[in-house]
C-alpha cells in the first residue's frame, strides 16, 4: 500500500468511527421515536405527546398545562406559545419533555412535531453500520455541470407521501472505463448531495443511498467517493421521511463501497 492510500484508509476509518458515534448519540437519527403531521391530528393531540399543537399561518401554537410536563426554552412551560421551525440540531429544540426532544418541522407548508427519545429501542439495540473498506477504485474525479436554473422534480419518500426535490445540476464521472451521472442537489455552503441507487440496492446495500461530494471548483471539478457513501437517515429510524431517488439515479453497476446496512 502507497503513502497515500495509508492516508486515505486511516481517514476514512477515522470518518467511520464518527459516523457511528453521531448516529449512536442520544439525540442521533436512531433516537427519532415519531414524526407527527399536525393535518393528521387536526384535534391537536399528538400521540404520547402532551399539549395541544395547532398550525396557524406561519407558526404552530403549543398549549399546555403545567402538569404536561413541557419546557420550553429550558423553563418548565404553561400557557401558550408560537413556534417556528427548529433549524438545528435536535437537542437545541425548544421544546423538550424530560429527555426529550420535541423538534417542530415544516415540509412543504404541512407543519410537523418530531420525537426524539434518547431511550428509542432502535438506539439501545444498535450494533454498528456495516460498510466496506475504503478502496482507491470507488474515489474518481468528477465534473459538475449546473442548471441554468435550479429544478425540482416530484418523488416519493419513506413515508409513502410525494414531495419535491431540488435538483442544481449534474455531475458526471467514469468507473471502470464506463461514464455515468447523477442529478445532485447544491447545499448552502457549495457541496452537493445526491440520492442514488445502484444494481446492488436492496440486496448487498440499502435500497438506495446518499453521497456528499465536495463543493466543486471554479471549473467544476469536484470528486465522487462512493467509498464515504452514507445510508440515508430512514435507515435507522422508520420516522424520517428520505426522498428516493430521482429518474436518473439508479446506476446500472453496483457500487460495492461505503455504507452498506445496519448490522
Amino acid at each position: 500500500m502507497t503513502t497515500d492510500a495509508a492516508a486515505a484508509a486511516a481517514s476514512w476509518r477515522r470518518w467511520h468511527e464518527d459516523r457511528n458515534a453521531a448516529v449512536a448519540a442520544p439525540y442521533g437519527p436512531l433516537a427519532l421515536a415519531g414524526t407527527w403531521w399536525l393535518e393528521d391530528h387536526p384535534e391537536g393531540r399528538l400521540p404520547d405527546i402532551p399539549g395541544t399543537w395547532v398550525a396557524e399561518g406561519e407558526d404552530v401554537v403549543l398549549t399546555a398545562a403545567e402538569g404536561d410536563g413541557l419546557s420550553v426554552d429550558g423553563k418548565p412551560f404553561a400557557g401558550t406559545v408560537r413556534l417556528g421551525a427548529d433549524t438545528g440540531a435536535p437537542e437545541a429544540s425548544r421544546v423538550a419533555l424530560g429527555g426529550r426532544r420535541l423538534v417542530v418541522l415544516v415540509r412543504e407548508e404541512v407543519w410537523g412535531v418530531r420525537d426524539f427519545d434518547p431511550d428509542a429501542e432502535a438506539r439501545r439495540r444498535f450494533a454498528g453500520i456495516e460498510a466496506t473498506p475504503h478502496e482507491d477504485r470507488w474515489s474518481v474525479p468528477a465534473r459538475f455541470t449546473p442548471y441554468a436554473e435550479d429544478r425540482v422534480v416530484r418523488v416519493p419518500n419513506a413515508d409513502g407521501r410525494e414531495r419535491g426535490l431540488g435538483l442544481g445540476g449534474e455531475v458526471v464521472f467514469t468507473l471502470d472505463g464506463r461514464e455515468h451521472g447523477l442529478r445532485v442537489a447544491v447545499q448552502g455552503d457549495g457541496s452537493l448531495w445526491a440520492v442514488f441507487a445502484d444494481a446492488g440496492s436492496g440486496v448487498s446495500s440499502h435500497r438506495f443511498r446518499f453521497l456528499y461530494p465536495e463543493a466543486p471548483d471554479a471549473e467544476g471539478r469536484t470528486t465522487v467517493d462512493f467509498n464515504r457513501a452514507v445510508l440515508p437517515p430512514c435507515a435507522f429510524s422508520d420516522a424520517f421521511i428520505c426522498p428516493f431517488p430521482p429518474p436518473g439515479n439508479t446506476l446500472p453497476v453496483e457500487i460495492g463501497a461505503g455504507e452498506r446496512t445496519l448490522r
